[in-house]
């Protein structure tokens, strides 16, 4: 269950702050962004998902922050999972400047899934293709 999936990107100017740097809420917007992405790698569509009463949340977020991106910069987000419980599955993702390989965030977002009545589960078919 240790499969990390990477995905590059680069900062856009608008998303840092008068001190030029981006914006430490930006960060959750990336973070977000690469779990739907591994997501979909693992053949899980979000989309899909929720339109059959499977509702994917978020219900911890931790983020150390280490080092501050800047307009233009170019990094890869790793994501991997792993089970905590029965009830949640844990992303751990970094964010790394691809320019000198720093570590500029680390991670750890719990989530859980919420079935029609809002009750929270971890669906197997979904754990089974994170799994591969």
């Amino acid at each position: 269950m240790n499969q990390v999936h990477e995905l590059v990107m680069d900062v856009r100017d608008y998303e840092c702050d008068l001190q030029g740097v981006v914006n430490n809420a930006v960060y959750l917007n990336y973070l977000e962004h690469a779990r739907h992405e591994y997501l979909k790698s693992r053949d899980v569509d979000f989309a899909e998902v929720t339109q059959q009463g499977i509702h994917l949340v978020v219900v911890r977020a931790e983020l150390d922050y280490k080092k501050s991106l800047t307009s233009g910069d170019s990094f890869t987000i790793t994501t991997r999972f792993e089970r905590d419980g029965r009830l949640k599955i844990v992303f751990l993702q970094d964010i790394i400047r691809r320019r000198d390989q720093s570590l500029m965030l680390s991670a750890r977002i719990t989530a859980t899934a919420l079935n029609e009545k809002g009750r929270p589960f971890v669906p197997e078919e979904i754990l089974a293709k994170m799994a591969d």
